[in-house]
């Protein structure tokens, strides 16, 4: 149990002089869930980015070291609860996958959500620590 709740003066000490030397990075865990759990965060975010550069839920779900099954669970399970599809066949069977309109909007309104809320916790640490941290994208 810690006696002392009193956050450490930064100034107060000569050790705490290299801490200028700290370049942490800001990593932040930001989803959306309802009543049925996650519908979508920056995994799903990753996942919709490679279908629409791959053309394939299969070699997306590859590149992202998980299952052709759990890509398609992760992608259903936000379509049951937005109530719209995310992505839709190219063509025939066997010619893969791209983003809906409506897919292409949900990553790129979580991005820019993502983005934001990253900024600013970043710069809010900046304000409090003694050193400059970094986005996730800079590490």
């Amino acid at each position: 149990m810690h006696k002392n709740l009193d956050p450490p003066e930064f100034g107060a000490t000569a050790a705490l002089a290299d801490m200028d030397d700290h370049s942490p990075t800001i990593r932040l865990h930001l989803w959306l869930e309802g009543g049925e759990g996650v519908f979508f965060g920056y995994g799903r975010l990753l996942l919709l980015d490679r279908i629409e550069r791959c053309g394939s839920l299969k070699k997306a779900s590859e590149e992202m070291g998980m299952s052709y099954r759990a890509a398609w669970g992760k992608i259903k399970q936000t379509e049951k609860v937005l109530g719209f599809q995310l992505i839709e066949r190219s063509g025939s069977r066997r010619s893969g996958y791209h983003l809906t309109e409506a897919g292409r909007l949900v990553r790129d309104k979580y991005f820019e959500w993502f983005s934001k809320v990253e900024s600013d916790a970043r710069a809010r640490a900046d304000e409090i620590f003694p050193w400059r941290s970094k986005s996730f994208g800079e590490s």
